[in-house]
C-alpha cells in the first residue's frame, strides 16, 4: 500500500514536472538567468535539470498535500 501512495504521489508530480519544463523554458533561455544579481555559472542542460527536480520536488509536495487532505482522521492519525 505504501508503494501504491507513493506512486499516486510522484507519477503525475513527474508529469506535472515535465510540462511545467516545457513551458517555462519555451519563453526562458536559461542563460539569461540570475541569482541574487549574478549570472548562473552552470550549462544549459544543468540548469534544465535542477529546474526539473525542482518542479518534481514541488510537485510532489502539492501530490502529497492532496493525498493528506482526501484521508480519513482514523487514517492520518494512525
Amino acid at each position: 500500500m505504501l508503494a501504491q501512495r507513493w506512486m499516486w504521489i510522484a507519477w503525475p508530480a513527474f508529469l506535472v514536472a515535465g510540462l511545467l519544463e516545457v513551458l517555462v523554458f519555451a519563453f526562458v533561455d536559461p542563460q539569461d538567468l540570475h541569482w541574487f544579481g549574478h549570472g548562473l555559472d552552470l550549462s544549459r542542460q544543468a540548469i534544465y535539470t535542477l529546474a526539473f527536480f525542482d518542479f518534481w520536488a514541488l510537485a510532489m509536495v502539492s501530490s502529497a498535500l492532496t493525498l493528506l487532505l482526501g484521508m480519513s482522521s482514523a487514517d492520518v492519525n494512525r
